[in-house]
């Protein structure tokens, strides 16, 4: 006699045919990566833990703390890589979103506004590949994908709390850097201003005593994970995140969640560049940009609830 399939059989044919990948999220464990779709970003589950966020300095008028910890009492799920120019253009082909026109530039010696970069032309110099960060997108455009991507698989996709990605970058570490106090042990981690970087150029920036082997953006995923299993959490690219930039920090939320009172001129942004001084580098660092300022050094990765 022939059965009736199961619902987790059902469910898996479904995948198949849809493209997208099923899971039970009851059993997902902390670094298990997982996708919604084909063509969306993979993601890495972010177990539950505390940690002293911030730092009790800075640079002027970029003040990183106070010091405060930070309990993030649930799972959620951040981004694999930071999100690549295919997927982003997976959204613009499927909507007719039309993204920021005209694009800061920062090259490590000159900056300067080019009215004719966009996401698709940042003004590399060469043609754009699929698997490299998209960049030239303000914080409207990252959220308009996000709320896409959520619309797309009917999961709660969103952009990451300030305290959700320096918690992630940090993995665990109190060092200065993730990878230890060291900065030059930063090379097999991330694509910083580094030897390679500052070759050929007068740059008032210190390139930091190693070499990643990338003189600028490079292929996401192309270093070393961290210890929660997440690339490119330092450098490549800076991460927009869904806080609003308040200095100093509020006394509050402390659970995770982002701030989001006050008014909203400038959002914070994580994480550094290929050109950026490695001082930024470190987790604690807040950039802070308004909304609308899009620029060749700015991508972002998404966040997800479980």
């Amino acid at each position: 006699m022939r059965h009736l399939p199961t619902l987790l059989a059902q469910l898996a044919l479904l995948a198949l045919v849809t493209g997208c990948a099923t899971t039970d999220q009851a059993q997902l464990e902390p670094g298990q990566r997982f996708s919604d779709c084909a063509d969306c970003p993979e993601m890495v589950v972010i177990g539950p833990g505390s940690f002293a966020m911030g730092f009790d300095g800075g640079e002027p008028e970029r003040y990183e703390g106070p010091v405060r910890t930070v309990t993030i009492d649930y799972s959620f799920a951040l981004g694999l890589t930071e999100v690549t120019v295919a997927q982003y253009r997976d959204f613009v082909a499927e909507t007719g979103y039309s993204a920021a026109q005209g694009c800061f530039a920062w090259d490590g010696v000159v900056a300067e506004m080019r009215d004719e970069a966009n996401w698709q032309n940042p003004g590399y110099g060469r043609s754009l590949t699929d698997n490299e960060p998209v960049v030239c997108v303000d914080w409207v455009d990252v959220k308009a994908y996000v709320d896409w991507l959520a619309d797309k698989t009917g999961q709660p996709y969103r952009l990451p709390s300030e305290a959700e990605w320096e918690y992630a970058a940090d993995a665990g570490s109190t060092a200065t850097y993730p990878w230890g106090d060291a900065p030059e042990g930063g090379c097999r981690y991330a694509n910083v201003f580094d030897q390679s970087a500052a070759a050929g150029i007068d740059s008032p920036l210190a390139p930091v005593a190693c070499d990643d082997g990338a003189a600028s953006v490079t292929a996401v995923g192309s270093y070393a994970t961290n210890a929660f299993g997440l690339h490119d959490m330092t450098g490549n690219v800076w991460e927009w995140t869904q806080d609003c930039y308040q200095m100093p920090y509020p006394a509050a939320p402390l659970d995770g969640s982002p701030v989001s009172e006050g008014e909203c001129t400038r959002r914070s942004v994580k994480g550094g560049s290929w050109v950026t001084g490695i001082t930024r580098q470190r987790p604690t660092f807040r950039g802070r940009d308004p909304e609308d300022r899009a620029s060749i050094v700015f991508g972002f990765r998404v966040a997800r609830d479980l």
